[in-house]
């Protein structure tokens, strides 16, 4: 969530991927992907560093660590799909290893 404050003074937070636009008419208006419209005293500048800041931010810490039952593990890389032994898939489904694109 991003923290912004309304032009009347009070802050709230926002969820950045209900985000549809964010304008500069000469006040900063954002508009959600439902149509609702927030008019905020941040500049568009700010806005934009904002959401990125909260998304580099939940990309370092996915990247960090990651939960492995009781224990927590450091990371080296994400991964979309956590590696499986054969012997824990289910019984039956053989476990097909992806190889990366080349570019």
């Amino acid at each position: 969530m991003v923290t912004l404050t309304r032009i009347t003074g009070t802050q709230f937070a926002l969820n950045p991927d209900l985000i549809e636009r964010v304008d500069r008419t000469p006040d900063t208006v954002i508009t959600l992907v439902d149509g609702t419209k927030y008019l905020v005293r941040e500049s568009l500048d700010e806005v934009v560093r904002a959401i990125l800041d909260y998304r580099a931010q939940i990309l370092a810490s996915a990247s960090v660590f990651e939960r492995v039952g009781e224990a927590t593990a450091r990371r080296g890389r994400l991964s979309a799909v956590p590696e499986v032994e054969q012997d824990e898939a289910l019984p039956g489904v053989a476990v097909v290893p992806l190889s990366p694109r080349n570019p």
